[in-house]
C-alpha cells in the first residue's frame, strides 16, 4: 500500500484522539481538578502517539519532515473544525476558512517540488 496513504489514514485517526485529548476535557471535566483532566487526557493521548509515531515513520519513507508537518496541520484543522462545531457547540466562523486558505498556501509551497517535477 502507498506509504503516503497509510500515513494519512493513521494521522487522521491520531488527530481524532489528539483533539479529544487536548480539548474534550474543557467540556466534560470543566468542574474537575485540572490534574484529573491532565491524567485522563494523557491516557487518551497515548492512543494518539501509538498512531502518530508509525504514521510519521511510514510517511517519512517518501515525504520530508516539512511535508509531514504540513500534512498533519491540514488533517488537524480538518478534524478540529467539525469537533469544535459538533462536539463543543462552537459557532462556525469565517476565521476557520481563512486559516484553511493559509494552510492551503503552505501545502502549495511545501509540496510544489513534488507537484511540478
Amino acid at each position: 500500500m502507498n506509504p503516503v496513504l497509510v500515513s494519512i489514514c493513521l494521522l487522521v485517526c491520531s488527530n481524532v484522539f489528539m483533539t479529544f485529548a487536548w480539548y474534550a476535557h474543557l467540556k466534560e471535566l470543566n468542574g474537575k481538578p485540572w490534574l484529573l483532566a491532565a491524567v485522563l487526557s494523557w491516557g487518551v493521548a497515548l492512543f494518539e502517539y501509538l498512531l502518530q509515531v508509525p504514521a510519521n515513520r511510514i510517511g517519512y519513507q517518501t515525504l520530508n519532515i516539512g511535508q509531514l508537518k504540513i500534512m498533519q496541520e491540514v488533517i488537524a484543522l480538518s478534524i478540529f473544525v467539525p469537533f469544535a462545531f459538533f462536539y463543543m457547540k462552537e459557532p462556525l466562523k469565517l476565521d476557520y476558512l481563512w486559516a484553511a486558505l493559509c494552510i492551503m498556501g503552505a501545502v502549495f509551497f511545501i509540496f510544489r517540488e513534488k507537484l511540478f517535477s
